[in-house]
């Protein structure tokens, strides 16, 4: 089993589109999967067998693209309402959120056997838990190998660079990074990509994807999110 923890560079820089595209590449080269979002702060109520219950869309695609189908609160341990930053909204619900907590409620995930499976962030590497510990603690103390993905727009060269050199830092293995086309019109996109190719390379960090950009992409359609699990290769990290 390979287990790998997905960051962005900063919210909304394509995490769940990248985390949904690997499992469902990961499938196609025939090995079982299973995606779990540890925390998710937005959710909404969804009518379930067993009573409404707090379900947040990104966990729910996780779980679409999982070979192996748990119980939705397995794949989201740690469902949150608001769409803020998360130790906020746990705090909001009078909940205190911590790294060994954390890790004692995806125990039931992690006793997966899938071959390859995928933990998505929240935000960036260093999003809160609590005043001194963060969703880099987590994922440090998970032995996760980390996938960074790049939302490409302006300023992601030092969103970038320092979130690898953050992650370097903290000891924990970065093991590839995407560049996610977050438009069809970025100045100079071909320019900052080039950059940050180097950049990288100068680390040792190789480059598994530059995803396209697909307006109106319906993320729960295979066929539409195929297009991205083309753009990108799994990580090696033998």
């Amino acid at each position: 089993m390979k287990r790998y923890f997905v960051t962005g560079t900063d919210t909304d820089a394509g995490k769940t589109l990248v985390s949904a595209a690997l499992l469902l590449k990961a499938q196609q080269q025939g090995l079982s999967t299973f995606g779990l979002k540890p925390v998710a702060a937005g959710c909404e109520t969804v009518a379930t067998a067993h009573g409404p219950q707090w379900q947040n869309e990104d966990a729910r695609l996780l779980r679409q693209y999982s070979s192996e189908q748990q119980p939705y609160a397995i794949h989201n341990p740690v469902a949150l309402q608001a769409a803020i930053a998360p130790h906020i909204a746990a705090q909001q619900e009078n909940r205190t959120l911590t790294c060994d907590a954390l890790i004692t409620a995806c125990q039931p995930a992690f006793a997966s056997s899938a071959q390859f499976q995928l933990v998505e962030g929240a935000g960036g590497w260093l999003v809160p838990l609590n005043t001194h510990e963060t969703l880099a603690d987590f994922a440090t103390a998970i032995n996760a190998g980390i996938i960074l993905v790049v939302g490409l727009r302006l300023g992601c060269i030092n969103h970038a660079l320092l979130s690898a050199s953050m992650i370097q830092h903290s000891g924990a293995r970065l093991v590839g990074w995407v560049a996610n086309s977050l438009s069809d019109d970025m100045d100079a996109q071909a320019d900052n990509l080039a950059y940050l190719q180097h950049g990288f390379a100068r680390q040792g960090v190789p480059l598994l994807g530059h995803t396209p950009y697909v307006a109106a992409i319906d993320r729960s359609q295979p066929e539409q999110l195929q297009l991205v699990a083309d753009s990108l290769l799994l990580p090696d990290d033998e």
